[in-house]
């Protein structure tokens, strides 16, 4: 892609109405566009980063088996009404009558369609166990959207359901989502703490939300340090293997790590007190257990092999995709701009000519945007007859990871000069070298990628 042809929209100054890091950050790098309050135009940069989340989330469920469907964001109000949830769910639902005077919503969430789509499909234990999730807008009418995508009005979310036919069943779902989000977090560069937390209006009897740290964050949490020290890693687990997925569970969870709904200072004193962590947390993803509490109101049942009708176990499992971009740059930062985890960078490499229009370094440009194309790196190419120091400016802000520098004083030596983003570190490499450099570290990024 040319930076000349290109829509992105930079800003040089902050953003009056931006209040935390992320979302100046956003705005500043032309990545979104405010339309109402807590309601965004997702602009072409922040649409590439919201794409290569939803590709790892996508990848990652599919790995552990579930399958995608996409639900409408328009809901009728009667699935809620048999759950009990339509009159209790509050003033964050927006409700909405259609022209023929049906009562519809914009769903905050999908379990009731979610078990209507079963029930009306599945009669039998041996069409189970299941697990169906989507990726879709959802709309949650805050009172005070505030912090740009971190809690905004409209967002996109992963959302899935499980269906087992016992409770034993349905906590090996749990453990498993527990085992496909850490996978999820880590390749985007994260570490999201699994922390005991309080089920909200979805309900249920177990949940665990994952946070990611950060000042900024809107929940207080309380932790052993220990588990800071955990990573899942490239290990390769089963996902059919029970065992194996609570051995995750307990893993990551057997630490004190809860959020300061359920904290319990007395289990915390238990700490060594050296390892007491008090902190702010980012919610990017919650997983929960709520057995019954949809299927026998609203009919989900299936015939056992004892030949009784009996209501299935569920659970639901929710990932806030375009919040992850807010807490991503959150967690990943400097005074000069975003910096983006390979995992999910809009660009793998941006390209600076220094002299755009000399033969030279433009034959020299095009020839690496080539060669890196041809090892499927997608490449940013300030092509701009701009002064160095704006080119600079623009590729520290928009964080990509990665920088490949052409001069014609460079090139006089045959080299060029690649810089990481991340800890600023500059070598000077013969455009091949320099080209195969980049190949050399994105190879474990496109290794981790999976196709079902």
């Amino acid at each position: 892609m040319r930076l000349s042809r290109y829509f992105l929209p930079v800003l040089k100054e902050n953003p009056s109405e931006a209040q935390i890091v992320s979302h100046r950050l956003m705005l500043r790098a032309g990545m979104i566009k405010q339309q109402a309050a807590g309601i965004y135009s997702w602009l072409p940069l922040g649409l590439r980063v919201l794409d290569r989340i939803q590709q790892i989330v996508h990848e990652e469920q599919q790995r552990a088996g579930h399958i995608p469907v996409l639900m409408p964001t328009m809901q009728p109000a009667d699935l809620w009404r048999e759950s009990g949830r339509y009159d209790d769910y509050g003033q964050e639902m927006l409700r909405i009558r259609d022209r023929h005077d049906r009562d519809m919503l914009f769903g905050p969430t999908n379990e009731e369609m979610i078990t209507d789509i079963f029930r009306s499909s599945v009669n039998s234990y041996k069409d189970l166990p299941l697990t169906l999730y989507q990726i879709q807008w959802k709309f949650r009418d805050e009172v005070r959207p505030r912090f740009g995508v971190m809690r905004g009005r409209e967002f996109l979310m992963k959302d899935g359901y499980n269906f087992d036919l016992t409770r034993e069943g349905a906590l090996h779902a749990y453990n498993r989502h527990l085992v496909s989000y850490l996978r999820t977090y880590e390749r985007m560069g994260l570490q999201a703490i699994p922390m005991r937390a309080d089920s909200g209006p979805i309900g249920g009897e177990d949940t665990h939300e994952f946070l990611v740290l950060a000042e900024t964050g809107e929940s207080e949490v309380f932790y052993d340090s220990a588990i800071t020290d955990l990573t899942f890693g490239g290990r390769q687990i089963d996902y059919d293997d029970a065992d194996a997925c609570r051995a995750v569970l307990e893993e990551f969870t057997s630490r004190y790590a809860r959020t300061d709904e359920t904290h319990d200072e007395a289990l915390f004193a238990q700490i060594p007190e050296e390892r007491r962590r008090t902190a702010r947390g980012i919610e990017v993803g919650q997983i929960f257990y709520f057995g019954t509490k949809y299927s026998e109101p609203m009919g989900a049942n299936v015939v056992g092999p004892d030949g009784q009708r009996v209501p299935v176990h569920m659970g639901s499992h929710g990932i806030g995709v375009s919040r992850l971009l807010g807490a991503i740059i959150e967690a990943s930062h400097d005074e000069r701009g975003i910096i983006w985890p390979e995992g999910v960078t809009p660009f793998h490499v941006g390209l600076v000519n220094l002299k755009q229009g000399d033969a030279s370094t433009d034959s020299a440009c095009e020839a690496l945007e080539r060669e890196l194309t041809a090892r499927g790196l997608e490449v940013l190419y300030d092509d701009r007859d701009e002064r160095a120091g704006a080119k600079f400016a623009t590729m520290d802000l928009i964080g990509l990871p990665w920088r490949i520098t052409v001069g014609p004083r460079g090139l006089a030596s045959n080299v060029v000069e690649l810089t990481s983003r991340r800890t600023g570190e500059s070598v000077e490499l013969a455009p091949a070298d320099a080209v195969a450099r980049v190949a050399e570290v994105y190879a474990p990024v496109f290794a981790a990628s999976w196709r079902g």
